[in-house]
């Protein structure tokens, strides 16, 4: 029997509906990836209107007079005092707002990298996979808290151990109720979830040939976790040490409820101090009026937190660069 018997004519498409076909099938790509790039564009687009808003507001009005056109932005930078309420000499010195932000993303870089560090090395070397699946969901879920909760279990539940008598006789100073260690304690548990998370991938991602090629000459589990694992995922570990920062340092409403809102230049953690981020929740309140000085210093705080941020996002990136292993 032929081919041509076997072939039933019904089987053959003609060469119409194949070209229709492949219209929809190309105009559909066509359809998909102008989608992708819109969402691409539009992200795109709100950080250039952030960008726009924040320059027409903070450096150069084209309409009014901008935040640095009536201060000096050495007096902004250098000046010790924060105080845009004053109704005779107000001041506008961002260095009591930088500590307050700084010490606080410190004492929760102290508590929360080491502790998100050693969570992920435990994930990636130690735990089982059930473990795994178990510990690794709860983590994850400090991530999913209102920033909020953590401002109220701060002001609650840790500050109310620093105001013990006991406590306090052995720090040796006075504690206030809004104070900045308690702020940096729980801005350190919410970075938590951030280092794990990325660190257990830079981990996972190191080649089993390196694990065991250390097995090989004797080494034990912790030494092959920490000299061998732990240096070749290192540009992983740092990128994702320093995305935390800036995620603490970008943190508004636990600072806020729990530091409170009172600008000043000391190094001190047991006293209240004000953020960045703090100060524009002030103003945002809307209590000020707008078009004022105090109400553009806003853009200007918002402009230098978004300096410091996209600062620390492109260092990460750097560092990826920098130290990435690549392994064939």
């Amino acid at each position: 029997m032929s081919v041509a018997q076997v072939t039933s004519p019904l089987s053959i498409k003609s060469p119409s509906s194949l070209t229709r076909r492949f219209s929809w099938t190309r105009a559909r790509e066509q359809i998909i990836r102008a989608v992708l790039f819109l969402c691409g564009a539009l992200s795109l687009l709100t950080t250039a209107g952030i960008i726009v808003v924040l320059f027409t507001e903070a450096i150069y009005s084209f309409g009014g007079t901008a935040f640095f056109q009536s201060v000096s932005i050495t007096d902004f930078l250098f000046d010790t005092v924060w105080a845009p309420q004053h109704p005779d000499h107000p001041r506008f010195g961002i260095l009591p707002l930088l500590c307050g932000t700084f010490v606080i993303a410190g004492l929760g870089g102290i508590i929360g990298l080491p502790i998100g560090l050693a969570s992920a090395i435990y994930l990636s070397e130690y735990a089982k996979p059930k473990m795994r699946r178990i510990v690794k969901p709860v983590l994850e879920i400090l991530a999913g808290i209102p920033t909020v909760v953590y401002g109220y279990f701060a002001l609650v539940f840790v500050t109310p151990y620093l105001l013990r008598p006991i406590f306090q006789t052995w720090l040796g100073f006075n504690v206030d109720i809004f104070n900045a260690l308690s702020a940096g304690i729980v801005v350190g548990v919410m970075i938590i979830p951030t280092v794990c998370s990325l660190s257990e991938d830079a981990l996972r991602a190191v080649p089993r040939g390196l694990r065991e090629a250390g097995y090989a000459l004797g080494s034990t589990k912790f030494d092959v976790s920490l000299k061998v694992v732990v240096p070749a995922a290192l540009s992983g570990i740092l990128a994702s040490f320093l995305l935390a920062m800036a995620r603490a340092i970008g943190e508004t409403m636990a600072v806020t409820i729990a530091a409170g809102q009172q600008p000043r230049l000391t190094l001190n953690p047991f006293r209240g101090m004000e953020t960045m981020t703090a100060y524009i929740v002030n103003i945002s309140l809307g209590d000020t009026e707008a078009g004022s000085m105090e109400y553009k210093s806003l853009y200007a705080v918002a402009l230098s937190l978004f300096v410091i941020t996209l600062s620390m996002n492109v260092l990460a990136q750097w560092v990826l660069k920098r130290f990435r292993e690549v392994y064939e």
